[in-house]
């Protein structure tokens, strides 16, 4: 998701790169001709594609250079694209949107780039990669490698214990992208440590400095370990770590502070309450001055702090804390009990629901999201819309008139197009832009189809038909239409980046 913070960042970035343009640059710039010689020539290289009007691309230019001054003395090259300029180059590497960045090492090993774009991230992530899976330590380099990234895994098993090692290499692979992994078979260094192997140390610069796993050897206990332990107790929603948040997989519990001094006073009065419920709630403060509206998101007052509330991220259900209460820890450590033991309902944001539903698009609100959408028997087609969206109005006629084919067809009683406003009604669904148009097939709900072609209603009743249960499909009426463009994202329209108002 883009903020405001960070298209205020962007606006900043192009009034400063046009002064910097000139300045001289870590950052190879490729064509079609150098482009190909550069990758075969380095072992390791990070290259954005980007467009010079995007305002995404300008806001990332800063922190690109950083990390290319950075990685530079590593040996690891950052390069970028042009693909104004070298469309059919970007074209050949499937580049859809902007910035797109890829990591080769050579001209057939070629993956996403999935971490953050920050400088500090991308240092952190280009170094992990450079690295293999895992590093093998000596009482001479495990010094410095034990604070070479902010969480980094040491292994402490014997050599011959082949089994636990081929584990550990197994989980290394799996998760390089994210953490430094490094192994010693030197029964010296695990005395030191205070650990008998096998053992694993996660050392991490936040809390209480590192956490031992000390049990048998096994894939899911080991990577629970790690992502429980990696999870500062009490850290901070931002832009940088909300995503991760997002994707943890367990509830978040917010603490809505407007100083560090108040989030830092509330965050070590519930550290009990945090320590207690570790591995089941993340909790995390965020500044009620920047990102104060993201409370509105959670059904809290926007103008009422400090403030509290539960988001059970899978389901996307909210669960605020009055924010006539004071926030203490015993008040703190009852509610959350409670929303553990299943005893308080979730606050659902909902607009009326509809007396009549007047054309052909059936208006589903929060109320009557599961009634309609999930609906076993029907194939549903929703779009989740906001109405400052302009990507959304200009699909609305297209989408009536995808509607109106089906509400006339033999299908009128099996596929249902819907549309819901996603700011004004809370959704299940995980929506990071606008409109996003899912698929639900009957009999199979849990698993859901999202469209990404072009907004027609061809392609629409084309995606209906091929993703639906019942296979249906109508036929267009034949006229004129204007051309449409694969649909716009919000990472390769500027416009669309304009529009996005999410506050994380």
């Amino acid at each position: 998701m883009y903020s405001a913070r960070k298209v205020a960042f962007g606006l900043f970035a192009a009034a400063t790169v046009a002064s910097a343009a000139d300045a001289p640059s870590d950052v190879t710039q490729l064509t079609k001709d150098t482009f190909g010689d550069f990758i075969k020539s380095n072992d390791l290289v990070l290259a954005e594609f980007f467009a010079p009007w995007c305002g995404h691309c300008k806001a990332l230019a800063p922190e690109y250079e950083e990390a290319a001054t950075t990685l530079k003395e590593k040996s690891i090259k950052l390069a970028k694209v042009d693909c104004t300029e070298e469309s059919e180059l970007c074209q050949s590497y499937g580049v859809e949107g902007y910035p797109t960045l890829k990591i080769f090492r050579g001209p057939d090993n070629i993956t996403p780039y999935s971490g953050q774009r920050k400088a500090a991230a991308i240092t952190s992530y280009m170094i992990k990669q450079s690295l293999p899976a895992v590093s093998i330590l000596t009482s001479e380099t495990i010094g410095d490698f034990k604070t070479a990234d902010k969480v980094v895994l040491v292994a402490y098993i014997e050599a011959s214990d082949k089994a636990s090692n081929e584990t550990y290499t197994k989980i290394a692979e799996k998760l390089r992208d994210s953490y430094l992994f490094g192994a010693t078979n030197d029964a010296a260094l695990a005395e030191s440590e205070g650990v008998t192997a096998p053992a694993i140390v996660l050392y991490k610069q936040f809390d209480e400095g590192k956490a031992t796993f000390a049990e048998k050897f096994e894939e899911e206990a080991i990577e629970k370990f790690t992502k429980v332990a990696s999870t500062p107790l009490i850290g901070e929603v931002g832009p940088d770590t909300y995503s991760d948040y997002m994707s943890a997989g367990i509830p978040l519990a917010y603490i809505f502070a407007e100083s560090a001094e108040e989030r830092k006073e509330l965050g070590d009065a519930l550290k009990p309450v945090a320590e207690k419920y570790r591995g089941k709630i993340n909790f995390a403060t965020i500044d009620a001055k920047s990102f104060g509206a993201h409370a509105g998101n959670l059904n809290l007052k926007t103008d009422k702090f400090p403030a509290f509330a539960i988001q059970e991220t899978v389901k996307n259900q909210k669960f605020p804390y009055d924010q006539e209460k004071e926030i203490t820890h015993d008040a703190i450590s009852t509610f959350v009990e409670d929303f553990v033991a299943g005893k308080i309902e979730p606050s659902l944001k909902s607009e009326p629901i509809p007396e009549a539903q007047e054309g052909p698009v059936t208006v589903v609100v929060g109320k009557t999201y599961e009634d309609i959408v999930l609906d076993d028997s029907k194939d549903v087609l929703i779009e989740f819309y906001a109405p400052w969206c302009g990507h959304c109005k200009a699909l609305a006629p297209k989408y009536e008139d995808l509607a109106s084919l089906y509400s006339k067809s033999e299908w009128k009683d099996k596929v249902v197009i819907a549309k819901v406003d996603a700011t004004a009604n809370d959704v299940p669904d995980d929506i990071s832009g606008f409109p996003t148009i899912k698929l639900y097939p009957a009999g199979a709900k849990g698993e859901p189809a999202t469209y990404s072609g072009s907004r027609s209603v061809q392609d629409l009743i084309k995606f209906i038909k091929e993703n639906g249960k019942y296979k249906a499909s109508v036929e267009e009426k034949k006229e004129e239409e204007t051309p449409v463009a694969p649909a716009a994202t919000e990472s390769s329209s500027s416009e669309a980046a304009e529009e996005t108002h999410d506050e994380l």
